[in-house]
């Protein structure tokens, strides 16, 4: 199997999609139990809803599944959100905290090794050598990685999770701009609701390129699954009137970051 698909272009933001693959090798299939063959935890449908909306713009997506190994966790396995219930780099439950493994078969250090040399450091290659290549263009890059999650899952936050969480570890990753851009345009977005660096501030992609200073910004975007799926449980159908509403948004979004990021390259090229 291929460990990512990209598609590029000469726009100056990136698509990160980590976690849309449902593609398992049929020996680590052999190995989940029921609950963790449901797949439930992927981001259904996430590259299908950017899919146009942006002319040029790069898209770097991992077809393998976050169950196989999470592509945004760090590959040294420290958790994003100490204190806070999460799963790890290769996950041992859903996010429910159910068993996804069969008795005995859970992935051992061997495997995490394997895993990391097999597919998360081939699709960080990837990615870092299309936000080099973007960036060779116009001295700048924005990755934007793109997410999604059910609105309700309480094993990890609360009540129901806003419409937009907008990450940018609380505004170290992307300059202002970009983030005032993006959060502008989610907060203006009439019937839904949004938040900045709430429960979801940056997984470890967006923390880890997001580097302003040497002109590579990044921001993530997670949505609630109910902007745009029929139904956040099986078959986790694709609706297609929720998703021309939301397209709409997504797609003024896209082009503010465009937009932003092509002025701070006008602005750096301008200072030397």
């Amino acid at each position: 199997m291929s460990v990512f698909e990209i598609r590029q272009g000469t726009s100056p933001i990136i698509l990160g999609f980590p976690h849309t693959g449902t593609e398992v090798p049929p020996a680590i299939w052999e190995r989940l139990n029921a609950n963790g063959r449901i797949l439930a935890d992927t981001d259904w449908h996430i590259h299908r809803l950017y899919d146009g909306l942006l002319p040029e713009v790069t898209t770097v997506r991992a077809t393998f599944h976050r169950y196989v190994i999470d592509a945004n966790r760090d590959p040294e396995g420290v958790s994003l959100y100490p204190g806070q219930n999460t799963t790890g780099l290769v996950p041992e439950t859903d996010f429910d905290s159910l068993a996804i493994w069969k008795d005995g078969e859970q992935p051992t250090d061997a495997d995490i090794a394997a895993r990391l040399a097999d597919f998360h450091a081939p699709y960080h290659a990837a990615l870092a050598a299309e936000i080099e290549r973007v960036k060779a263009i116009h001295g700048v890059a924005v990755l934007y990685d793109c997410h999604s999650i059910r609105s309700h899952i309480p094993f990890l936050f609360a009540g129901k999770l806003p419409d937009f969480n907008i990450g940018t570890d609380s505004g170290w990753t992307c300059n202002p701009a970009i983030e005032a851009a993006t959060f502008d345009v989610a907060s203006k977005a009439e019937g839904y609701d949004s938040i900045l660096n709430g429960r979801f501030k940056g997984g470890w992609t967006t923390r880890h390129y997001g580097q302003p200073g040497t002109g590579v910004h990044a921001i993530q975007m997670e949505l609630a699954q109910s902007t745009h799926l029929s139904t956040e449980a099986p078959p986790f159908a694709y609706d297609e009137a929720k998703a021309a509403r939301l397209r709409i948004h997504l797609k003024d979004i896209l082009a503010r970051i465009e937009a932003s990021a092509l002025t701070l390259a006008h602005t750096t090229r301008g200072t030397k």
